[in-house]
């Protein structure tokens, strides 16, 4: 990462995009997948307190530390919930008892902390051969972007409204592209009477502290998928969004800051959070600003806006979840299609890789589930074998490409191991 503008002044153009990055990281994931929480709310019937504790935790933890992990590392550390273990905990919790899922959560936390003190995850996530990383996260956001056009057979004056202005906005002043889009979205559902905030009422939220029984059947059937599902789900291509993009901050600090706030939390009904993926693909690319050396703004801004959420607790988040879902995914989809566009290119880009990170893409793309682990996990694991087979020993092949562009300084003594 360049570090010679770091420490310049900032000036308010600085702000505007970065900070419409980590809110639009912000909507998507309340918008999009929040729902899964009320759902698993739901099913463990829980109390309106229990459930608004439930956000209160989850959205203070998640803004806390990504904003402490963006200003220490000037880069866009974002942080989220651990999406796949909230849609696993909509079943898990219809026969756990609360307060043993609340053990499931310390116990699951703790390991992360565990995880990121070892330095293991770090040592795996630098053997990854950049084709496939790029490939990967191409496969991942591929369905977003597919899903900003879908829009059009659901609601197509507004999907093509906001199609034709980004299209537009490019042409004209591509630095605003997103802003714009946003702003007349949101101007166009409120004209429409789409968004209704009449009965909005801004009450903080009161955290609620349940005891954690610790049962080993919680821990076999909650603390251990809740474990290896935000592992493979968030934590893999959340740190593989940040290397696509340049950043080179190591993912012990990120585990283990992440880790000891969700063990924190837990208590109080947080499940896990973690480095995000799809959101921060939105916060770490070119769209949040031209100089990557002020991107980490975008990581500051959506931990603001997380806990702005968490003090009014339900309220907020429903405001979110009102959006249409067509607005939430064409938002989504086209303020990822840059990142999407340079995953593919980068993937692509050497011949002698091109079919492994190929494979990779549309492996990632197909969204495999096997065995409870969703399709990143699988993706990674299919195109690294390909990788294996038609490249040999790659991650010695690894190390010497990323030797030759500085990413990976251990890279220098694996070669002269070897």
């Amino acid at each position: 990462m360049p570090s010679s503008d770091t420490h310049s002044p900032l000036r308010f153009s600085d702000l505007i995009h970065p900070v419409v990055a980590g809110l639009i990281s912000v909507i998507v994931n309340y918008g999009g997948t929040f729902i899964l929480v009320f759902q698993a709310a739901k099913v463990a019937g829980l109390s309106p307190e229990l459930t608004a504790s439930w956000v209160w935790s989850i959205s203070i933890g998640v803004g806390v530390t990504g904003l402490v992990l963006s200003w220490l590392s000037r880069e866009p550390i974002i942080t989220a919930w651990s999406t796949p273990a909230a849609a696993f905990l909509v079943t898990a919790l219809a026969t756990t008892p609360y307060a043993e899922a609340v053990g499931a959560y310390v116990v699951s936390a703790a390991a992360f902390v565990v995880l990121g003190l070892s330095g293991w995850f770090e040592r795996v996530i630098r053997l990854i051969p950049p084709g496939v990383a790029s490939g990967l996260l191409a496969g991942i956001l591929l369905q977003f972007g597919i899903k900003a056009f879908g829009g059009m057979s659901v609601d197509p004056l507004l999907a093509g409204l906001l199609i034709v202005a980004y299209v537009l906005l490019k042409r004209l002043t591509a630095r605003y592209a997103v802003v714009g889009i946003l702003a007349l979205g949101l101007a166009f559902l409120l004209a429409q009477d789409r968004v209704d905030l009449s009965g909005l009422q801004l009450r903080f939220a009161a955290p609620v502290f349940t005891r954690p029984e610790f049962t080993l059947n919680a821990l076999l059937s909650v603390a251990l998928p809740l474990f290896l599902i935000t592992l493979t789900g968030q934590y893999m291509p959340g740190m593989l969004v940040l290397r696509n993009d340049g950043f080179k901050t190591s993912a012990n600090p990120i585990v283990t800051l992440t880790g000891l706030g969700s063990l924190l939390m837990a208590p109080f009904g947080s499940h896990a959070f973690n480095i995000a993926a799809i959101t921060a693909a939105i916060c770490t690319g070119k769209e949040a600003h031209e100089e990557p050396s002020r991107r980490w703004i975008a990581g500051i801004a959506a931990g603001v806006f997380y806990i702005l959420v968490g003090v009014f607790g339900v309220t907020l988040a429903a405001v979110f979840m009102a959006f249409p879902a067509t607005f939430i995914t064409t938002l989504a989809g086209l303020a990822l299609l840059g990142t999407i566009g340079g995953s593919l290119a980068n993937a692509l880009a050497d011949a002698k890789t091109r079919e492994a990170s190929l494979i990779t893409f549309l492996a990632a793309a197909a969204n495999i589930s096997m065995l409870g682990i969703g399709g990143a996990f699988w993706g990674l694991v299919i195109g690294l074998v390909a990788h294996a087979v038609l490249n040999g020993q790659w991650p010695r092949r690894a190390a010497r490409s990323e030797a030759g562009t500085g990413n990976v300084p251990a890279a220098d003594a694996a070669i002269k191991r070897s």
